[in-house]
């Protein structure tokens, strides 16, 4: 027996980590030095909605933003948990090469794995982050529901991490400038011309620029027609679409996206605070 887990990057809304048995393990978000709840499992998608509106509008109106990993104290906490009801553990992580999360994980898992030799902690780098790691976390509960070990399970996620497409364009190119994901310059050049970057993971868990586009309704349109292009039977894959206050935007892209593939189910959910608040209001992101 084991139990799945991800952390909040991996952005599933309340009510799939409900219908999967997922467990969701928070990190941590400050709104002028508050830290907010990122994860709460009673709410629905609506209510989610409401509070991502709430924080990315903060966020507009200058708020100072920071987040932070969980620690390895925190998975210890969380893992000896189950461990201790000899119950193995999976976990999804957000990729090691955006947050040192994995690390902080592995850390924790060598040292429990002293005290109870007998257990397994499997951990699988996403490579990515938001709706691609949570994509992942379904994926393992279907395997697992059809008698897969975790071993196994492990090793195919590791896979199927490698062939995960996640594309992402933003409103706004200082909140990337705030990262070091483009310089200050570039970014004010940007907003002057309208540019807006489409930008993906990389294999090695970057994210990186993949396309220069000049203005948002282009930049959609090549969203749209990039999950199409690259989408492999689409009745057996879920697209997930992360919004960070752009709820209308998200529900013409999975308009325009059912016109042309029939795909097995959207994701649609507010973007996570703690990847958004990097990303900043207005972003969109994509993933299969």
């Amino acid at each position: 027996m084991f139990e799945i887990y991800v952390d909040s990057a991996a952005n599933l809304p309340a009510e799939t980590v409900k219908k999967y048995g997922i467990h969701v393990i928070p990190l941590h978000t400050y709104v002028n030095d508050e830290e907010i709840k990122v994860f709460d499992p009673t709410l629905t998608q609506e209510e989610e909605r409401k509070l991502g509106k709430k924080y990315y509008d903060a966020i507009r109106q200058g708020a100072i933003v920071r987040s932070s990993l969980i620690n390895q104290e925190e998975f210890e906490e969380v893992f000896e948990e189950k461990l201790k009801e000899g119950v193995d553990i999976l976990y999804i992580s957000l990729s090691k090469n955006i947050s040192g999360t994995y690390n902080a994980a592995r850390l924790a898992s060598e040292e429990l794995l002293e005290s109870y030799p007998e257990r397994k902690i499997c951990l699988v780098d996403s490579l990515n982050a938001s709706l691609a790691q949570g994509i992942l976390a379904i994926y393992a509960y279907e395997m697992r529901e059809k008698g897969e070990g975790i071993t196994a399970i492990a090793t195919k996620l590791s896979s199927l991490a490698l062939q995960m497409n996640g594309v992402f364009t933003v409103g706004n190119l200082k909140y990337l400038a705030k990262t070091g994901r483009i310089n200050t310059a570039t970014a004010y050049v940007g907003n002057v011309l309208s540019i807006k970057p489409i930008l993906r993971g990389n294999k090695d868990g970057y994210i990186v620029q993949f396309e220069k586009i000049r203005g948002r309704k282009k930049a959609v349109q090549e969203l749209i027609d990039l999950v199409c292009a690259n989408i492999i039977e689409p009745e057996k894959q879920i697209i997930g679409i992360a919004q960070a206050d752009v709820y209308e935007e998200s529900l013409y892209i999975m308009e325009e996206i059912q016109k042309r593939v029939k795909v097995r189910e959207f994701i649609n959910t507010s973007y996570d605070y703690c990847t958004g608040s990097h990303v900043g209001p207005d972003t969109l992101a994509l993933f299969l």
